[in-house]
């Protein structure tokens, strides 16, 4: 499955391989937008043998979105967490 939302704990993850830029932005946006309280961090599976167009994008642009608390690199360089709120 090219995209998938597997809830787990409160992290979301999403699946953006073979996305261009704009179909990225706009299903990542659209799940920021979907995501309630229950829901602390995005994962946002990007890859990067293939470039770095995708985590760049995330990274900065996605960054910036204003329900996003922070960005942190992932455990592998493919991945980025978008983190929404604390978890205390």
């Amino acid at each position: 499955m090219r995209k998938s939302d597997k809830p787990s704990a409160g992290i979301v993850e999403l699946d953006i391989h073979g996305m261009n830029k704009y179909q990225a932005k706009i299903f990542i946006e659209s799940r920021l937008k979907k995501s309630d309280k229950s829901v602390y961090r995005l994962r946002v599976i990007h890859g990067y043998h293939g470039g770095t167009e995708l985590r760049d994008m995330v990274r900065k642009e996605i960054g910036q979105n204003k329900k996003v608390l922070r960005v942190e690199m992932g455990l592998n360089q493919g991945e980025t967490d978008l983190v929404l709120r604390e978890l205390f």
